[in-house]
């Protein structure tokens, strides 16, 4: 059994969450109760993710914010703990790829990536444990990618910082633990997004005779392994990378 109580109405909060797979894990957290703070910088797309899940029931609210800006996400999270007196749940999706082979990567290619997909999520989980610390209760999922378990020419950026956000999510794990608070990795293949719709259908088709199911993944199937982690039946899993990716690895 847990050490602390579940809270009654559970606060989440995911980043990247105006469209794909953040989107798609917005509306199943919400689906199972939690109210859910929807971070991105467009708040147009914002509006229309929080519109739906107010629609279908649901509670969310949306903050609009670079992730990029270490200050203003720490504002942020800090922020959404005092409105709500609390943060439960905490999913660090947002990322962005600058992919180029590594003899023709600029200084800045490597920059962005890095401070995007790897220091917004130290900035993220920084101000969300401390938050999670005061109740012993958080769920923490950082959304990584098979590129930073296998590695994939032309990325060597974008597979660093997601190599890193691995080892980052197990030390804090080991830090947060005691506390009653778990910290795992979702590490995705080939998902059907708006972005992995426009590359051409010859790379496509590879991705497919890659995997062992033959085809691309959904938002939903990644939102569901989050769901799965930020969950109870989770409650004894931390420290751990769940890659899904269709059998590519």
């Amino acid at each position: 059994m847990p050490s602390t109580p579940t809270p009654t109405l559970r606060i989440a909060l995911v980043t990247g969450a105006s469209r794909g797979i953040g989107a798609a894990i917005a509306h199943a957290l919400a689906a199972r109760g939690d109210h859910v703070v929807c971070v991105a910088r467009n708040q147009d797309r914002l509006d229309g993710v929080v519109g739906a899940i107010r629609e279908a029931g649901g509670q969310a609210s949306s903050r609009t914010c670079d992730i990029a800006d270490g200050e203003a996400l720490a504002a942020l999270v800090e922020g959404v703990n005092e409105e709500h007196g609390r943060l439960d749940v905490l999913v660090n999706n947002a990322g962005i790829t600058r992919d180029n082979l590594l003899l023709r990567m600029s200084d800045a290619e490597w920059d962005d990536v890095v401070s995007t997909n790897l220091r917004s999520v130290f900035v993220a989980c920084r101000a969300g444990a401390k938050a999670m610390l005061s109740n012993r209760y958080g769920r923490i999922v950082n959304v990584g990618s098979v590129s930073g378990v296998a590695g994939n020419a032309g990325q060597s950026n974008y597979a660093a910082a997601k190599a890193g956000l691995i080892g980052f999510t197990k030390s804090l794990s080991k830090e947060v633990g005691k506390r009653g608070i778990t910290a795992n990795v979702v590490a995705p293949g080939f998902i059907r997004t708006d972005m992995t719709e426009n590359l051409p259908e010859k790379i496509k088709e590879g991705v497919k005779s890659a995997t062992s199911l033959a085809r691309m993944g959904e938002p939903e199937e990644i939102a569901a392994a989050v769901e799965f982690l930020t969950g109870e039946r989770a409650g004894y899993v931390t420290g751990q990378v769940l890659v899904v990716d269709g059998g590519m690895i």
